[in-house]
């Protein structure tokens, strides 16, 4: 059943598995898809909780929850990040898992959406805690990844060195090397090049084409980001490089803003310094949250889910907004957006640089042959470029906006693949 908004809690409206199936519903009703059709959509394939034990430095032993959602593989395997973070819930992940099917079929990618997480608090724990941690979580759910099944990749606070543990314990069971049963590896053992950046380049793509739309060009376009991890920070040197106005960095524990846009390398090395973006001596440090509020032509959000909400939703002032993490609107601040003329790049388009780079990397290795980096920028620019076409068209010929454009395309796609396949009974 449907959430009213008169019924809606704040607790339901952060909740990222409301969020998913209340997009999901609307796209599904305006596409007319049937009732079985959405019973299957609707619900993962598969949900796996597992209990990790681990013995820490000191000798105790601690018991961690891990969780892999499989959500649909009628388009080929699952694909999606492991997060490790303490505020890791089953409904998060199924959301996230939702939302990786509803991408990678808006850039048409042969991958079904699957998403991993432990519950833990990284920062407080050493990098051989963390590997046990991660290699007995691979082991748990050994018999439900692999290349042709389900692919991991790095999300919050994992990395590629995560990558290489799951890889090497994945590889140990199976008796032979499997570098294709994850994505975002070290270069060293597979990895692709400009996977690291990919994420931010799409999202500098897909607003790149939404200028055009507005008469901007780059040099003229204040952009805000929220997040400068490797999202964020990687949308901003690359921004920065095409000649756009980065005028703020928010960040976890402040914000820093130059109206004359901020020197991005300046910046990074002054945060690998300090441990902190605050205190830039060539910008002036803001309040966070009020920085989110400041007028730009491009606000991108970098981070987590729910920064958004209807809270905040009327006093955004930004013409575009670019939707680099998953899920940083909730649902009930789209309708305020749309309301205020917002063009929104949803979070399925413009951060889906990432999962198209790891289908390169998946791809180069199950040939064993790797490609240089400008073939990577050019293949992902080439999708990015037509899956913004697909779904501002797909916007324009059904008269909705552009985050239910791309949850009907997708939807669209995933419920024809799973016609042509037929039920097995």
């Amino acid at each position: 059943m449907t959430i009213t908004e008169s019924t809606l809690s704040v607790e339901q409206e952060i909740n990222p598995w409301e969020s998913a199936s209340h997009r999901f519903d609307e796209a599904a009703e305006l596409l007319g898809l049937d009732d079985g059709m959405r019973k299957v959509l609707r619900r993962p394939s598969m949900e796996l909780t597992v209990n990790i034990p681990v013995m820490l430095d000191d000798g105790r032993i601690e018991v961690f929850t891990g969780y892999r959602v499989q959500h649909s593989i009628a388009r080929g395997p699952a694909k999606g990040g492991i997060r490790f973070a303490p505020d890791v819930s089953l409904d998060e992940v199924r959301a996230l898992a939702a939302w990786m099917t509803w991408k990678c079929a808006v850039v048409n990618i042969p991958f079904g959406g699957g998403k991993g997480g432990v519950i833990c608090e990284p920062h407080l724990l050493s990098d051989s805690e963390l590997e046990r941690i991660t290699r007995r979580y691979t082991a748990e759910i050994g018999e439900f990844i692999g290349p042709e099944r389900d692919v991991p990749a790095p999300d919050v606070n994992t990395n590629e060195q995560t990558m290489a543990w799951i890889m090497d314990t994945y590889s140990m069971h199976q008796r032979h090397t499997v570098t294709a049963v994850v994505t975002g590896k070290p270069l060293e053992l597979g990895g692709s090049l400009g996977r690291p950046e990919a994420t931010g380049r799409g999202c500098m793509i897909t607003t790149l084409q939404a200028l055009k739309r507005f008469d901007l060009v780059p040099e003229t376009t204040r952009v805000i980001i929220q997040g400068f991890g490797n999202v964020g920070g990687m949308a901003g040197r690359l921004m920065t490089r095409a000649g756009f106005q980065v005028i703020c960095i928010i960040e976890y524990d402040g914000a820093v803003y130059n109206r004359h846009g901020l020197d991005i390398e300046g910046l990074m090395r002054h945060r690998q310094h300090t441990g902190s973006i605050i205190g830039f001596p060539e910008a002036e440090d803001v309040d966070r949250d009020q920085a989110l509020l400041m007028d730009c032509d491009v606000l991108l959000p970098a981070a987590r889910e729910n920064v958004i909400t209807s809270a905040n939703a009327d006093r955004i002032r930004a013409k575009i907004l670019c939707e680099g993490a998953n899920g940083p609107t909730t649902f009930l601040a789209d309708a305020i957006l749309a309301e205020k003329g917002v063009f929104v790049i949803p979070d399925i388009l413009a951060n889906a640089g990432g999962v198209t780079v790891s289908y390169f990397e998946w791809v180069q290795d199950r040939q064993g042959y790797f490609w240089n980096e400008n073939m990577v920028n050019e293949r992902l620019h080439e999708i990015m470029v037509t899956s913004f076409d697909d779904v501002t068209g797909y916007s324009a010929k059904h008269h909705v906006n552009n985050r239910l454009a791309a949850y009907m395309l997708a939807l669209d796609r995933v419920a024809y693949a799973i016609r042509r396949r037929g039920l097995y009974a």
